[in-house]
């Protein structure tokens, strides 16, 4: 283990087995604080790999509690948060929008960190039940084809890196690969992130944990979603080929706007932009959340291009049907409980 660690600290990149080895022991309690801050601090500053970030989720996922499903081509839409500009709750609407399109959704998430309302927090505030076992969880895809998926319950091993996470007090790793931990078996995925740096090489990540299809995004003003703001860069992954692609939102008929314009605030007044997006209700909120349902769309091979997705998205919020499928989950969640 000494000389695993001894490769990072010189700057020296761990193949995916050596990353699965130390995060064996990193989530198995095995590490001393010491050992993980050390570690978790070289390896931000050498750097990431899609190797060592593989190695790592994929440690994460098989001590998981996972959840079953049985439908084709299930999505995530979730990203690693720490963008710090205090935006609404944007994947967690274009979550409803993706499953009214016929998308079956398993929205990974937690509550708020680094913004006011995370997920979990709009979720219940719309009178979703965060805390269903996993079988009941399992029953909502298959029945709503959308479900949340809360990480607390679902990753207990988490517990032997929240202490060093939060003393830290910097992003790491860990943040990076939260999107990339999600229990579900996933076919396709949208994940955005704060790091643009990173686009190639966590889509790269994403195609080592058997994606066949996704898309990592990062908007203007390094927005962990696609942005009004300006230029969104973006890395596609489709049969483990890797393209590079950026979008302006003058593209698809949006008009360009600064990041304030799409500021949020706490959870209750982050769930009353959801609900008046879902009513179809013009406003800079709801242009943001049909960029980025359409680039959802597209991530999970639904239409060929973003603008068949936008187009897509459209319809699903001005027939009601994303509204519905709000009304859907409450009511099923009900029945299975």
């Amino acid at each position: 283990m000494n000389e695993l660690f001894e490769k990072v600290y010189n700057n020296q990149h761990l193949n995916r087995i050596e990353a699965e080895r130390i995060a064996e022991k990193m989530f198995e309690g095995q590490l001393t604080d010491s050992q993980l801050a050390a570690f978790l601090t070289a390896l931000k500053c050498k750097g990431e790999t899609a190797e060592e970030m593989a190695g790592i989720a994929d440690t994460i996922r098989r001590k998981a509690v996972l959840i079953d499903c049985q439908k084709d081509n299930v999505m995530d839409n979730c990203g690693t948060g720490g963008d710090r500009s205090g935006s609404f709750n944007i994947s967690t609407t274009a979550a409803f929008v993706l499953a009214s399109g016929g998308v079956t959704v398993a929205k990974h998430g937690n509550r708020s960190i680094s913004s006011k309302s995370g997920s979990a927090d709009i979720f219940e505030c719309l009178g979703v039940n965060i805390n269903l076992s996993p079988e009941r969880t399992s029953l909502l895809l298959e029945e709503v084809g959308l479900a949340f998926l809360f990480a607390p319950h679902l990753h207990p091993k988490m517990k032997y890196v929240m202490k060093v996470r939060k003393e830290l007090g910097t992003p790491t790793v860990l943040n990076l690969i939260g999107p990339l931990t999600n229990p579900v078996s996933l076919d396709s995925q949208l994940m955005g992130t704060y790091r643009r740096d990173l686009l190639a090489e966590t889509a790269k990540t994403l195609s080592e944990l058997g994606r066949s299809r996704a898309v990592v995004v990062n908007g203007a003003g390094g927005l962990d979603e696609a942005s009004l703001a300006g230029t969104t860069h973006f890395a596609l992954l489709q049969d483990k080929q890797i393209t590079m692609h950026t979008i302006e939102p003058e593209e698809f008929g949006f008009a360009r706007l600064p990041l304030e314009s799409i500021r949020g605030g706490n959870a209750k007044q982050n769930t009353e932009i959801l609900l008046s997006i879902l009513k179809n209700q013009a406003s800079p909120y709801l242009d943001t959340v049909l960029l980025n349902a359409g680039l959802g769309f597209f991530s999970n091979g639904k239409v060929t291009t973003i603008q068949a997705g936008i187009s897509l998205a459209k319809e699903c919020v001005a027939s009601g049907a994303a509204m519905a499928k709000l009304e859907q989950l409450i009511q099923v969640q009900k029945e299975v409980a």
